[in-house]
């Protein structure tokens, strides 16, 4: 679990699991780059993490555009010095309860830009500068939702079953430049993109949005940040494949 003198940069790492994440890794000694488009959560979990003592800065990044990810993994490089972990924690639901036929075009590429090719690019610029940095782990944050069960969006499902998808063809291309590749899917996780759509839920059904989530048994992000933290790790390695969580 010391992730003393790596440096990690984690995507979507303003609010939810990648909040969670950032915290929890700088706890075990990490340096942290959080990047997301959250500019002012953002700046607090890094706040958060100065505060404790740790080392962080936070960089703007919007995952859908391939000039922003490469300038954020050039400027995390650049900050950090190298960059030994990457987790891929940024995504949005949307389109959920609508059946194929409501489901507007628009809504599904806009998930699949920021699920999907967000995941994408990162490991694309991320696993050169790794490599260079003498190697390390990727972690991509899917979910149950679309790989071994259905989602409330079709979207949402068909996005995290794509980066499940990209994963089993690239954690074979990466092993041998010694880059260790996971997917994280976690389950019902207490975030606000979960609570969301719990409250959107309730309301299609016609009932108390704010009832349901307290019913919802929603579980604490720190949980699957822990997870993260030991994958992370020099401990993990013999970890392979996909993980699921509460």
């Amino acid at each position: 679990m010391d992730l003393t003198g790596k440096a990690i940069l984690i995507t979507g790492g303003a609010t939810g699991i990648g909040r969670a994440a950032a915290l929890e890794m700088a706890a075990g000694g990490a340096t942290v780059v959080v990047a997301d488009l959250n500019e002012v959560d953002g700046r607090k979990t890094v706040d958060e993490i100065e505060r404790a003592g740790g080392r962080a800065r936070f960089l703007l990044c919007d995952v859908t555009s391939e000039a922003a990810v490469r300038s954020t993994v050039d400027a995390a490089l650049a900050w950090a010095g190298k960059l030994n972990v990457v987790v891929t924690a940024a995504g949005i639901l949307q389109g959920a309860f609508l059946s194929i036929e409501a489901l507007e075009t628009a809504t599904l590429e806009r998930v699949m830009n920021v699920n999907f090719l967000g995941t994408f690019l990162m490991c694309k610029y991320a696993a050169p500068v790794m490599e260079a940095s003498g190697g390390g782990v990727i972690l991509c944050i899917a979910s149950g939702a679309g790989v071994r069960g259905p989602s409330s969006s079709l979207a949402y499902g068909a996005s995290k079953a794509a980066v499940q998808g990209l994963c089993y063809t690239l954690e074979r291309q990466l092993a041998p430049r010694g880059i260790r590749l996971n997917v994280v899917c976690p389950g019902s996780v207490d975030t606000p993109l979960k609570r969301q759509n719990v409250r959107d839920g309730a309301t299609s059904r016609g009932q108390d949005p704010e009832q349901a989530v307290a019913t919802a048994g929603l579980v604490d992000p720190r949980g699957v940040a822990r997870i993260l933290r030991f994958a992370a790790s020099d401990a993990a390695a013999y970890l392979l494949g996909t993980l699921f969580t509460r």
